[in-house]
C-alpha cells in the first residue's frame, strides 16, 4: 500500500499515454494563444475588486480568532506568549502601498512560475501541477493536489460568476435596462436568505461559456484573445483617464499600517494572480510546448503585473484608500472612482466592458482548466471513466465540461461566497509549493533528461518560491485554514474508499502484496 501511495508515473509513459486515439486532445494552441489564456486568467474579477479591498483593509464588527492571520497569531505568541496583540478585527490597510504589494506578489509568483516553466517544457501533458506531482512526488500527493486544485477553480469561478452578475445589471442600467434583483441575486447571502429566486445571470454565463469550451479549444482560444485585447484596451483607458483626475495628496500616508500592511495586502491580492498555472493545463494542446510553455506563463505575468501596478497607483491617487471600505466603492472601486470623480461618460462605458470581458475571460480560462485536471485525473483512474470520455467530433472532454458548468453554474445561482478570494489563495499556494518541490526532486532522480527551460540556480530558486508561498499562506486568516483542512479530508475519504482502488497502480499493487504472502 504505501508503495503505490509513493508511486510514481514516468514522463515517457505520461507522454504516451496522451497520444492514445482515444483520449488524445488536438494541438492547437501557440504562444500567443498561451499567453492570452495566462492574462485571460490572470486579468480577472480581482483587479476591478480586490485593489480597493486590499487597499482599505478589511474590518469585521465582532472580534474572532477565526478572523485573525496565522502569522499574526504566531508573532503574537512569539513575542507575548499569548494571542492578545493579535489583530481579531480584520486585516490592516495596506494603503497606496498596495502597489508595491502587487510588485512582490509578482516576485514571489516568478519563482513558482519558473519552476512551472520547466516542468510544462518537459511533461507537455494535461492537468498541470496534478501531473508534475504524479511524475516526481507519488500518486498520494498528485491526488493531494488535484482535488486542491478543483477546490481552487471551482470556488474561483462561483465568485467571478456572482460578481459578473452584478457588473452585467450594472452596464445594462447604462441603457435603462436592467434585470429584477429577484432573478440576479445569490438566493443566500451572507448566511441569511435574501428573498431572491435565482441569481439567473451568473447561472447563464456559465451555461453559454460552457457550449463553447465543448465545441472546441481553438474556437474557445480565439474567443479569449478576443476578450484579452478588449479589457487591456479598457485598464489602459482608465490609467490615461483616471491619472488626469489624480490627486497627489491621496497618496498620503502612502504606507499607513507600515510593512505588515504591505504583506496582508499582497495575500489579498494573490488571489489576482492565480490562473497563470492555468496555462500549463493547456499543455497537452500546443503545437511546440517545450518552447512555447514557458513564453506563455512567464511573458502573461509580466504583462500583468505592469497593469495591475498602474491601475493601484492610478486609483489610489484618484481617491483615499479610506473610501473602499465597503458599499459600493469596495464592490466595483475602479467603476466607483470613474463615476464619483465625473469622468467622460465613454471612458465609463469602456472600463465597464473591459470589466465584463475580464470576468468572462477568467470564466472561460478557469472552466477550461478545471476540465483538463478532470480528465487527466480520470485517465490515470483516480476519477471515475466518464471524466475522460472525448466528444467524437469536437476532441473536447465534453462530459467533464457539463460536469463542471453543474458545479459552478448551480452554486452562483444560489449562494453568496464572501470567502472565494482567501480559499482559492490557499489552494494555489499549496499547489505551487508542491511544483516547486517537483523541480529539485527530478533534477535529482534525472538530471540529465531534456528540458526545454531550465529553473538558474536549483535548488535555491525553487526552495525560495517554497519560503514565499508559505509566508503568504500564514498571511491567511485561521477561518481559510480550517475550510481548507476540511476539504482536503474530504479528498483523503474519496481517495481511500475509490481513487486508490480504481488506480492503475492498484492492480500492481494488490499483485505484489500476494506474492510477498
Amino acid at each position: 500500500m504505501s508503495s503505490q501511495l509513493l508511486r510514481t508515473k514516468s514522463i515517457d509513459r505520461l507522454i504516451a499515454e496522451s497520444e492514445n486515439p482515444a483520449h488524445k486532445l488536438k494541438k492547437t494552441l501557440g504562444p500567443w494563444s498561451l499567453t492570452a489564456l495566462g492574462i485571460g486568467a490572470i486579468i480577472g474579477s480581482g483587479i476591478f475588486v480586490l485593489t480597493g479591498t486590499a487597499a482599505a483593509g478589511e474590518h469585521f464588527r465582532a472580534p474572532s480568532l477565526l478572523h485573525a492571520q496565522v502569522l499574526d497569531l504566531l508573532l503574537s505568541l512569539l513575542r507575548h506568549g499569548n494571542t492578545s496583540a493579535a489583530l481579531l478585527h480584520g486585516r490592516p490597510a495596506a494603503g497606496p502601498a498596495i502597489a508595491i504589494s502587487f510588485i512582490l506578489v509578482a516576485f514571489a509568483c516568478s519563482f513558482a512560475g519558473l519552476c512551472y516553466a520547466e516542468l510544462a517544457s518537459m511533461i507537455p501533458i494535461a492537468g498541470s501541477a496534478y501531473t508534475y506531482s504524479y511524475a516526481t512526488l507519488g500518486e498520494i500527493f498528485a491526488w493531494i493536489i488535484g482535488w486542491d486544485l478543483i477546490l481552487e477553480y471551482a470556488v474561483s469561478n462561483v465568485a467571478v460568476a456572482i460578481g459578473f452578475s452584478g457588473y452585467f445589471n450594472d452596464f445594462l442600467k447604462l441603457f435603462g435596462l436592467g434585470i429584477p434583483a429577484r432573478w440576479s441575486e445569490p438566493v443566500i447571502s451572507g448566511g441569511h436568505l435574501s428573498g431572491s429566486y435565482f441569481n439567473l445571470p451568473g447561472f447563464l454565463v456559465v451555461v453559454g461559456l460552457t457550449f463553447l469550451l465543448v465545441r472546441g479549444v481553438r474556437e474557445s482560444a480565439e474567443t479569449n484573445n478576443i476578450m484579452v485585447a478588449i479589457k487591456l484596451g479598457a485598464i489602459l483607458t482608465f490609467i490615461i483617464a483616471g491619472s488626469m483626475l489624480i490627486h497627489p495628496a491621496n497618496w498620503h500616508p502612502f504606507m499607513p499600517s507600515g510593512f505588515g500592511g504591505v504583506i496582508t495586502g499582497g495575500a489579498i491580492v494573490f488571489f489576482t494572480y492565480i490562473g497563470f498555472d492555468s496555462v500549463s493545463t493547456a499543455a497537452e494542446e500546443a503545437r511546440n510546448p517545450q518552447r512555447d510553455m514557458p513564453i506563455g506563463i512567464i511573458a502573461s505575468l509580466v504583462i500583468c503585473t505592469i497593469f495591475y501596478v498602474g491601475v493601484a497607483i492610478v486609483l489610489l491617487g484618484m481617491m483615499k484608500y479610506t473610501t473602499f471600505i465597503s458599499g459600493a466603492a469596495a464592490d466595483a472601486p475602479v467603476a466607483y472612482a470613474l463615476r464619483v470623480l465625473h469622468a467622460n461618460h465613454w471612458v465609463y462605458f469602456m472600463v465597464v466592458i473591459g470589466a465584463l470581458m475580464g470576468m468572462l475571460s477568467s470564466l472561460l480560462v478557469f472552466q477550461y482548466g478545471q476540465t483538463r485536471i478532470w480528465f487527466a485525473m480520470s485517465r490515470d483512474g483516480l476519477l471515475p471513466p466518464l471524466f475522460s470520455v472525448v466528444h467524437p467530433k469536437y476532441k473536447t472532454p465534453y462530459w467533464s465540461s457539463w460536469i463542471a458548468c453543474l458545479a459552478v453554474a448551480l452554486p452562483a445561482g444560489l449562494i453568496d461566497i464572501g470567502t472565494a478570494a482567501d480559499l482559492s489563495n490557499i489552494g494555489t499556494l499549496f499547489a505551487f509549493v508542491l511544483v516547486s518541490l517537483g523541480v529539485i526532486a527530478l533534477r535529482r532522480a534525472q538530471p540529465d533528461r531534456p528540458r526545454g527551460f531550465r529553473v538558474p540556480l536549483v535548488p535555491w530558486f525553487p526552495l525560495i518560491s517554497v519560503v514565499f508561498c508559505l509566508v503568504l499562506m500564514l498571511g491567511l486568516t485561521v477561518e481559510t485554514w480550517i475550510r481548507f483542512v476540511v476539504w482536503l479530508a474530504i479528498g483523503m475519504v474519496i481517495y481511500w474508499t475509490y481513487s486508490r482502488g480504481h488506480s492503475e497502480f492498484a492492480p500492481e499493487a494488490a499483485s505484489a502484496a500476494h506474492s510477498k504472502h
